[in-house]
């Protein structure tokens, strides 16, 4: 199964350990909403869709079986991430020159 396109939701503010709500196709056929990328400890992870049990405990509704293809997807949000803040740094810096 390839990771065919991340699509940024939305970017949260940079104190915030949140840093953007994500989606991701797979094949072209499947997609995943609602991906969570966090930064906590200097480092980034995904946190997968998940429900709300009864016990108040939660459950992801759909997540990697093996640690090779969660770290392939967490690459990729990373990786699309990277790329979107650095898209809004350029936007950001060349309307500043716009009078």
């Amino acid at each position: 199964m390839q990771i065919t396109d991340v699509k940024i939701r939305k970017i949260f503010d940079e104190a915030d350990p949140m840093k953007a709500i994500v989606s991701v196709t797979y094949d072209g056929q499947l997609a995943v909403h609602d991906i969570k990328l966090i930064y906590t400890r200097e480092e980034y992870f995904v946190v997968m869709p998940s429900r709300k049990n009864p016990d108040g405990t939660y459950r992801d509704i759909v997540h990697p079986i093996n640690s090779a293809f969660r770290s392939e997807l967490e690459a990729a949000v990373i990786r699309a991430y990277n790329d979107a803040v650095e898209a809004a740094a350029a936007e950001k810096d060349s309307s500043d020159g716009d009078i």
